[in-house]
This record gives C-alpha cells, structure tokens and sequence, in this order.
C-alpha cells in the first residue's frame, strides 16, 4: 500500500495486477484526478467507483511505439485507429510521420496533426517527425521542440514525398543534428539497390505469387541497410533504432554496437514473433508487410533474443490499408502493411502463454520499454504511482478473433490473424482512470484521447 485507507479516491479498479516484475494476486489499484494515487492488496480503501475485475489481470494500457494512422487517408484516420486501440487496450500509441497527403516534416505541420489528435482521438498519441527528402534537415530541432517523441527515416524510398529514400550524404547530416535533441531516429531498413535487382528479376520470370516478396526482399536486403545506419550512427553520436527487425542478426548487429558505445537498438514487431513464409503464402496480399515474414527457424531466433534482452520493445507496425489494396493476385500490386493494433494484447498475451513464458513480459516490452524508448515514462507505460491511471483488462479463456468485430471503417476490418485461437480477450481498457472500452462497445468520444509530448523530466 502507497496511500492510508482511509483516503476517498475517484475510482477503485481490482484484479491481479501486472507490473512488468510481477502479479499482484488479488489486487487494486486506486485512481484519483486521473493518475493512480495508490496501489495494493486485498480489501480496497474507500472509492467513489470501484470497477470489479477480480479474477482477471490488470496491465498498464499497452504503448505500440510504432503504428500508422495516416498512410491511408491522412489524419482523417487517426481516430478510426485510435478507436482499434482503445478496443484492444493500447491506451497510447507512438504514430508514423508518413501521412497523406504530406509527411511530418516541420514544425508547423506538426502542431496541425497535433491539433487533429485533439480533436478526434480515443487514446492518447506521441508523434514522430521526419524530413524531406533534401535540405530538410533545419526543421529538426523545431520538430524537437513541438514535442516529437522520436525520428523517422527510411533506407527505401515508397513515395518520393510521403515516404522517400534518405540517401546517405543528408542521413549523416540528420543524424547529426537529431543527436543535439537527445531522441532517437527509427529507420526502416531494406537495400533499396538489392530488393529493386530482385524485384525485377521476379516480374522477368513472371513469378508474382506471395512468396516472392521473401525472396525479393531477403534477409541480406535487411543486414545491409542495417550496417549502413549503424556506421552512420557511430559517426555521428545518434540514438539509431532499428524501427522493425524481422532478424535476430539486427539485434546482434545493435548489441555489437552498444559494446563500442553508441546507441543502438531495435524493435521486434509481433508479426515476426508468429508468422513464417507459410503464412504468407495462405493469407497472400493480407500477410504482406516490409520486411516480410521469415522462417519459423528465424521466429525461434527471435524469440531467443527477446528473452535475453537484446530486443528494445515489441510493436505492431499497425497500417490499415483498405482490403481492396490487399486483394490482388500479383503480390507486387499489394499495398504493404498490417492491421494489429485491436489483435495486439491478445496476441502477446496468447504467444506468452503458449511458450509458458510470464506474462509480466507482457507489461515490459509491450507498455514499460516503448514509453522509454520515447520518453513518455513516467506518465506512461507503468503501474506506478503518479503514473496516468491507462489499463488494459485481459480475461483468460478461448476466444476466437475475429476480424468483423474489428471497430474500424468497414474497409479496414480485416486481419491477418483471423480465425486465430487467443487465450485470452481485452475485456476493458481505461485511459486517465476513465473506462473507455468494456469488452463490447468503445466507450469514449473522440477527442478523450490527447497528444501525449515527449517527457522533459
């Protein structure tokens, strides 16, 4: 106990409580003005509320360090992914710079998305800024400034504009300057010059069926880029994260690199923690993502060095493309990216359970280590006192997820996890203390949830 029982507070939530070092069985936890003033065992102190989910487990809402609101249809699409949050007990999310109809590359641009967030929201939001793709390296300490949580670049370019290839002359010039604000700079990390030679091979032979987007984009086309980023970062005293690591060889790469004194580190994405090349060859376009699945040997990898530590956080690179753009034949035509982030707490709970793996890995690589990694502990992230009162509620069972009951644009309710055996079920989510998911229905208004500004403290 942290507070005297005799304390009134605003709202009493009870159930085994998971820290990222342990379960308190039979726990509370005690909220007042939004924040959690108190946390315990056993009989709860006096609440204006109490919220009964004794029997089930109580995580802090999950952080996803790494999802895209806006690559479909601009901001327009931060709260119909903001609402899929929310329904899957992601109370913050950490959202991608490469918006439609134009990327997050200054200041100014950045208080406008910042003002959107506001107004339709349903969970809280960090932002990530990025650069043109020439001479936009003076917006970086103003990006800083606005409250960026992190950098975004990218060795491959998708859009000349929206998404473009950063070559290595203004990537080293970025980063220089990105080390001045003490914040990290993800990269997306494929070859560009070797997927391309690849790429074109394939279309030559004709072979456009799924599993040539593995094979047009091997590991090689990772470890590569990886390399180039890292070598960048040494020169210039950046913070480089690998934004998506499909390979346990990137997290290596980065521990090799830490051992020479920079700052190094990367993230695995929970697809890679599950899905193989066979699964890309059943789902076809619904299953394509960059970099691609791997074999199950490689999961295994990486799995092996999330239990070592070697891994930053897990997210879940959730873009919610329109199923059209995931429909067609040629795999080459089909718009990379997942949808995760309502499947993205059952998932990590499901996978922990399966491999009898405790669950308060859960609360560390899914909330704990990605509110670090963007500076938004310690109001985010933990169940700790002083923290905002964001919980996500699992239920232990067997449920099947289902792709229909997903509370975005009918467009967008699709998954590559559909018909996917889960052992366990997000049964509520509270965001501030304020309960704004209850198993069925998203219960907030948009706009409930805000811009969340990388912490000074």
């Amino acid at each position: 106990m942290s507070a005297p029982h005799d304390a009134t507070f605003d709202r009493i939530v009870r159930g085994d409580v998971v820290t990222s070092d342990t379960v308190l069985a039979d726990g509370f936890i005690a909220i007042r003005e939004g924040r959690i003033a108190a946390i315990g065992q056993g009989e709860p102190p006096a609440a204006r509320a109490v919220s009964d989910h004794r029997g089930k487990l109580v995580f802090p809402g999950l952080v996803d360090g790494h999802m895209h609101t806006s690559s479909a249809m601009g901001w327009a699409g931060i709260e119909h992914a903001t609402r899929t949050a929310a329904a899957g007990g992601v109370t913050t999310v950490c959202d991608m710079p490469y918006d439609i109809p134009h990327p997050v590359t200054d200041a100014a641009i950045f208080r406008e998305k910042v003002a959107v967030v506001n107004a339709t929201a349903h969970v809280d939001v960090a932002l990530y800024g990025t650069i043109t793709k020439q001479g936009g390296t003076g917006a970086i300490l103003g990006l800083a400034e606005a409250g960026a949580s992190a950098f975004k670049l990218s060795t491959y370019e998708y859009d000349a504009v929206r998404f473009p290839r950063i070559d290595h002359i203004e990537m080293e010039k970025a980063f220089a300057f990105i080390a001045e604000t003490g914040l990290m700079v993800a990269v997306h990390n494929e070859d560009q010059e070797l997927v391309e030679r690849l790429t074109e091979g394939a279309l030559a032979a004709g072979r456009t069926d799924p599993i040539m987007h593995c094979r047009t984009r091997p590991p090689l086309a990772e470890n590569l880029a990886n390399v180039t980023i890292f070598e960048l970062g040494l020169a210039t005293g950046a913070h480089v994260h690998i934004a998506h690591s499909s390979l346990a060889s990137g997290f290596d790469l980065a521990a090799i690199y830490r051992d020479r004194g920079m700052k190094a580190s990367g993230e695995a994405c929970i697809q890679y923690l599950c899905m193989t090349e066979e699964d890309l060859v059943r789902l076809g376009g619904k299953g394509k993502c960059n970099p691609p699945f791997r074999t199950a040997e490689e999961v295994e990898r990486v799995w092996d060095r999330l239990l070592k530590g070697t891994v930053a956080y897990v997210s879940t690179d959730h873009a919610p493309w329109p199923i059209e753009r995931k429909r067609h034949t040629d795999i080459f035509k089909c718009s990379a990216g997942l949808t995760g982030l309502q499947s993205f707490a059952p998932l990590m709970f499901t996978l922990l359970d399966e491999r009898r793996l405790p669950i308060t890995l859960m609360a560390k690589y899914c909330a704990e280590e990605p509110a670090r990694y963007h500076g938004l502990l310690p109001k985010k992230g933990r169940i700790a006192i002083g923290a905002d009162a964001d919980l996500c509620v699992i239920e232990r069972g067997v449920f099947t997820f289902d792709e229909t009951m997903i509370v975005d644009r009918p467009e967008c309710r699709w998954s590559p996890y559909h018909g996917r055996e889960m052992r366990g079920r997000v049964a509520a989510a509270y965001l501030r203390g304020e309960m704004i998911w209850d198993g069925h229905r998203v219960l907030n208004a948009p706009g409930a949830g805000r811009f969340v500004p990388r912490q000074r403290s």
